[in-house]
């Protein structure tokens, strides 16, 4: 949690983002990311101060519960004074114990956002699914809360003015933006309207013109004059040699130059890799999440 510090801008988690994105298609399959095809609603988490606090935080986790689907685990929330926004024990179940930071006592506004982490840590410990190491995790988990419809509130938690700043969460605003708006493009959502914080909402759309340029990619048939330009180049290259590439994509050919050469990029949606034949215009579709690619090869 950035509470009144520096916060970092831009995308320096960006490809552990995207190997999150494709995790979750892979263990999830496509029909299991698209049982999230409703973010979760701003009325369900809304917490107004003459709310009971206890009642209301209860309130709120088991509105999380219910949009990850978790019918029989039950989180215990408490508060008490710490380094983070929050914490939970990942034990077997069904109980899960989260302590919430005290601020938030008087913060009510970011709970629900602290909440939707931590019950997607429970989430994803469930699913068996995890990266290496604390940083990698900790991103796969703010993506997997944002990919997922939970995660705008913790870009709505995100404030920052000359005197004071405000940041839930591992990845930057524009990464939070990037994953949101991947999400958004995937399922028909407009997730403008949801945002009470101004940064967020800049934030958001510096993420989306991101993720737009993942459509924009050689040997996408949308990408660009000075990219289709720059991938024939590559490929007269490959055609010559074997292999090239540059960027996201690379050229390869068997051994002993028999096969047809082949060029490899990333699946603009889930980020998987794609191989086809280096031979014009066609229509690809996507095996993991069944996007359906105009390219030119």
């Amino acid at each position: 949690m950035t509470d009144g510090g520096p916060v970092v801008h831009g995308y320096p988690h960006l490809e552990t983002v995207r190997s999150a994105i494709t995790a979750l298609y892979k263990r999830l399959s496509y029909d299991g990311v698209h049982t999230f095809d409703t973010s979760i609603a701003p009325a369900d988490v809304a917490f107004s101060d003459q709310e009971d606090l206890h009642l209301g935080v209860q309130r709120v986790a088991r509105e999380m519960v219910r949009h990850l689907r978790l019918p029989d685990a039950r989180m215990i929330v408490s508060f008490r004074e710490m380094e983070h926004a929050a914490d939970v024990e990942l034990a077997a179940g069904p109980e899960y114990f989260i302590e919430l930071n005290d601020r938030f006592r008087t913060h009510r506004r970011d709970i629900g956002a602290a909440l939707a982490h931590e019950v997607m840590h429970v989430y994803l410990h469930r699913l068996d699914l995890a990266f290496p190491g604390t940083r990698d995790n900790e991103i796969l988990t703010d993506t997997a809360t944002t990919y997922l419809g939970a995660g705008w509130l913790l870009l709505d938690a995100y404030r920052e003015d000359g005197a004071s700043s405000q940041k839930l969460g591992y990845l930057t605003p524009e990464e939070f933006g990037y994953v949101l708006a991947k999400r958004a493009i995937a399922f028909g959502e407009a997730p403008e309207t949801w945002f009470t914080s101004a940064q967020a909402y800049t934030a958001y759309t510096k993420g989306l013109a991101q993720a737009r340029l993942d459509e924009q990619q050689p040997p996408l048939t949308a990408a660009g004059w000075a990219g289709r330009r720059r991938y024939a180049k590559d490929r007269r290259y490959a055609l010559a040699h074997g292999s090239g590439g540059a960027g996201a994509y690379s050229f390869s050919r068997a051994s002993g130059g028999a096969e047809p050469l082949r060029v490899s990029f990333p699946c603009p949606t889930c980020q998987q890799r794609i191989r086809l034949p280096a031979r014009g215009r066609m229509r690809a579709r996507c095996t993991l999440c069944r996007t359906v690619l105009e390219c030119d090869t």
